[in-house]
């Protein structure tokens, strides 16, 4: 009669591979486990709140914009920076000058 098949006996390393394999992939489940609650944590944060409306001065066309948390700003096609409080209020105009 013949024995059955065991593959461990035939290669002794194969039950550590097979160790090493589901150690490995458990690993790698946790770690998309956790890239995956990241993500949902993170874009979950309402950031910042945009302004309503922007009052700009008579003959500006915007081109940009960026936000803080204390000021916002809009690039003018004119090369300006026109900087303004969460209020609403003009603060601060910067000439851009090229060389």
């Amino acid at each position: 009669m013949t024995e059955p098949f065991e593959p461990e006996k035939d290669v002794p390393h194969l039950a550590f591979l097979r160790r090493l394999v589901t150690v490995l992939s458990f690993t790698m489940i946790a770690g998309m486990v956790v890239l995956i609650a990241l993500f949902v944590i993170r874009f979950q944060d309402s950031g910042i709140d945009l302004p309503n409306s922007i009052t700009l001065p008579d003959g500006t066309r915007p081109v940009a914009f960026t936000q803080t948390r204390s000021w916002y700003a809009v690039v003018t096609g004119t090369d300006q920076i026109l900087i303004y409080n969460l209020k609403g209020e003009l603060v601060q105009t910067v000439a851009v000058e090229l060389p």
